[in-house]
């Protein structure tokens, strides 16, 4: 089994809010739009939808990490 999880780089985002809207199960945005992610591992279903914000995110500030569980 592997977790999957996403990061955000507070310093790299510039707060478009494009991840919020394509991931709104795992991201919330703060009251100046900069993303939130609670540091969960990600459900199964959400994996490839995480993949697009990492993606599609103008800045590069998000990154999904994968870590094989023992």
């Amino acid at each position: 089994m592997t977790t999957v999880r996403i990061t955000i780089d507070p310093v790299a985002c510039d707060a478009y809010g494009y991840c919020a809207e394509l991931l709104p199960e795992a991201i919330v945005l703060d009251e100046w739009g900069y993303p939130i992610v609670d540091g969960r591992p990600l459900p199964g279903e959400l994996v490839a939808l995480a993949r697009r914000a990492v993606r599609d995110c103008p800045k590069r500030a998000i990154t999904v990490s994968e870590k094989k569980d023992r």
